[in-house]
């Protein structure tokens, strides 16, 4: 989503703990709330400026590029 504001993108987060990725996120973009889910859960396919979705698979390791969508 090009008009959302602050950082979109956290490709580093990639084999990160979901726990610690939604931290990172919300420090360096105080307008999102990271939310950690399982790999391979529906979701709402919106785009939304303030949130972001942190993929994790059953150990809570991050496999997807978290990011504004």
């Amino acid at each position: 989503m090009t008009d959302c504001q602050g950082k979109s993108s956290w490709p580093e987060l990639v084999r990160a703990t979901g726990e610690a990725a939604a931290a990172t996120i919300e420090r360096e973009n105080p307008r999102v709330d990271a939310i950690v889910i399982l790999n391979g859960s529906i979701t709402n396919t919106e785009g939304c400026c303030n949130r972001v979705w942190v993929w994790v698979n059953s150990s809570g390791i991050v496999v997807r590029v978290p990011g504004i969508r």
